[in-house]
């Protein structure tokens, strides 16, 4: 374990939000929401009003009928988070991106070269302002748990510092949502037993957590909450799972409409795992609904592929036993995601191959689209529908 505060956590502010707002001087200082029919950014002038990330359009528009909507621009948010990205890696070589908007930055042994932690936190966001015109909020320590928790509280527009020496007192009177893993449910199961902060939870013996969580979830916990996390920031790993997920709105989808969304998002991805070598086992399917909650359904082939139709009958297959969930529930956001990829990353060919599989059929429309555009050539069920948004990819 290491005993200086060297971890960033850098977090861009209300990202999306604040792109529009910098691209257009109009916006700035007024509340901005990104997305009509699902909230997918708000400005902190909008969060004032209690508009929320995933909060339905109508909602939103009635809690701040002030705000200004306007359209996701994916391609301006995956450039502004390449550029913003480059600026961590110009700051130091160990970068850990958890997703567009933010990463981890390991600076210890840069002290004779950039000054101490606090020095380059404050460089780091003079460089993202004055380069990339967006405000970040950066948080350090000594673990990635809390550096995160820091940027979180520092937010916005902030910079966090939790000494050493000051974990605990700083850590323990937070809200018990501070932990990671502490959703809804979970956070639900705490309070109705009276466990309100984090330090309610670092009272509590481990086998208590773990008989009212569960083994996993009760250990990770009672490790978070006394500060325990020996996790180093790991640069260059291999993407665990490929996945690309959909807003769907309020509105009610037929069993149709879905399917042709689960067709686009297996399109998509299997065409990012055979650019990238992949073959998987495990196919997932995630969902939200109309209340928030969410569910996971999972299935592991017998053999890795990359294939669509193999991974689209799996995902179908998940979604049927997720329909009675759905049809009671409704759902705002259907996900997918395929991971446990073979260490090498080869797929193996089975025999004999045959060139007319969905193997071949798969390259061939794969360098189509990679010629003349992910739009050259699509399936009869997408023509004419919305290919809705998808969460762009992390900068490699």
């Amino acid at each position: 374990m290491r005993t200086e505060a060297t971890i960033l956590h850098a977090d861009l502010d209300a990202f999306y939000a604040s792109v529009e707002q910098r691209d257009d001087p109009r916006l700035r200082g007024r509340p901005v929401i990104v997305g009509a029919g699902v909230v997918l950014a708000a400005s902190y002038e909008a969060k004032a009003f209690g508009v929320r990330t995933a909060m339905g359009g109508a909602q939103a528009r009635w809690l701040c009928p002030q705000a200004i909507v306007v359209g996701p621009r994916m391609k301006a948010y995956s450039e502004a988070s390449k550029a913003v990205f480059e600026v961590f890696r110009r700051t130091t070589p160990l970068v850990e991106g958890l997703s567009i908007d933010e990463a981890f930055l390991d600076v210890a042994g840069l002290w004779r070269i950039a000054g101490s932690p606090v020095d380059i936190a404050k460089q780091l966001r003079r460089d993202v302002l004055e380069q990339v015109g967006l405000p970040i909020t950066v948080g350090v320590a000594r673990t990635k748990f809390l550096a995160k928790v820091a940027s979180g509280v520092g937010k916005p527009d902030g910079l966090l510092v939790v000494p050493p020496d000051g974990e605990l007192d700083f850590l323990h009177p937070l809200p018990v949502e501070r932990l990671w893993g502490v959703g809804r449910v979970t956070s639900g199961k705490l309070r109705d037993r009276g466990i309100t902060t984090v330090g309610d939870v670092a009272k509590l013996a481990e086998p208590t957590l773990i008989s009212w969580l569960g083994r996993a979830a009760g250990r990770h916990l009672h490790a978070l909450a006394h500060n325990q996390d020996p996790r180093p920031v790991r640069v260059g790993q291999r993407r665990r799972s490929i996945g690309a997920q959909r807003a769907l709105g309020r509105s009610r989808r037929t069993p149709e409409e879905l399917d042709a969304i689960v067709i686009a998002l297996v399109d998509r991805v299997t065409r990012r795992m055979r650019a990238a070598g992949r073959a998987g086992r495990t196919v997932v399917l995630r969902l939200r609904f109309d209340d928030f909650s969410r569910a996971t359904r999972s299935h592991t082939l017998t053999r890795a592929t990359g294939q669509t139709e193999e991974i689209l009958a799996a995902v179908r297959a998940l979604l049927a036993t997720a329909a009675p969930l759905i049809e009671r529930q409704g759902l705002t956001l259907i996900g997918v995601a395929v991971g446990n990829f073979d260490d090498g990353g080869a797929v193996q060919l089975e025999l004999p191959f045959d060139r007319r599989s969905g193997g071949a059929l798969d390259s061939v429309l794969d360098d189509v689209r990679e010629r003349f555009g992910s739009g050259a050539v699509t399936r009869a069920v997408l023509l004419g529908r919305d290919p809705g948004l998808s969460v762009p990819l992390l900068p490699d």
